[in-house]
């Protein structure tokens, strides 16, 4: 595709991210125990590599770009509206064992974007429980009532990320938006928003 021309619209820039072991939190440990279960452990390693690979790519398109990040918010999966979104983030990137999708966020924000929450609190707490109480059976298959509900609260985290999105994108600005790729958002955002993928805006610059 073509480069793309910037306006005085909102322009929102999606990257679609593979989280990392470090990224789930407390869940880490029972989703690498069911990955396990399912593809064993050499399946397991192959995938961690991959997926440093896939944010040292990442990395490496932002350290290209020429923006001026004071015009700019950032948006991220999983990151709740709370009133300490800076600090959460800040923690992650700093920890030992945080993982590069916050430590790509920790040096936006020193650039100057704009940090936003992103999602209801609720919903991911919600999420978290199930996936810690383990909705599956012995072999780590997740049942199909499971995999239904599971559905529609990823649903009903879109609307609300699209929602959030609308609400603090102001005109002019540019919006990148970290979003794991089971979700289903661009559907839902507001048709005033101009959606480009990260290759297609980096050819923009």
């Amino acid at each position: 595709m073509g480069a793309v021309k910037l306006t005085k619209s909102r322009t929102l820039v999606c990257i679609p991210i593979v989280h990392s072991e470090d990224d789930m939190g407390s869940a880490s440990n029972a989703l690498r125990q069911a990955y396990m279960r399912q593809k064993g452990l050499e399946a397991w390693e192959q995938s961690r590599l991959a997926i440093k690979h896939f944010w040292a790519d990442i990395d490496s398109a932002f350290s290209a770009l020429d923006v001026n990040f004071h015009r700019t918010r950032i948006y991220q999966d999983g990151l709740p509206v709370c009133g300490f979104e800076a600090k959460i983030v800040r923690d992650l990137a700093e920890s030992p064992a945080g993982g590069m999708n916050y430590k790509i966020l920790a040096r936006l924000i020193d650039m100057g974007a704009k940090l936003e929450g992103t999602e209801d609190l609720k919903l991911l707490l919600k999420e978290r429980d199930m996936l810690i109480s383990g909705n599956s059976d012995s072999e780590g298959n997740v049942n199909s009532a499971s995999a239904s509900v599971k559905s529609k609260l990823l649903d009903t985290r879109d609307y609300f990320i699209a929602s959030r999105i609308d609400a603090t994108l102001q005109s002019g600005e540019i919006g990148f938006l970290f979003l794991g790729a089971l979700h289903n958002v661009i559907p839902k955002i507001s048709a005033t928003i101009k959606i480009v993928s990260l290759e297609e805006f980096s050819l923009s610059n």
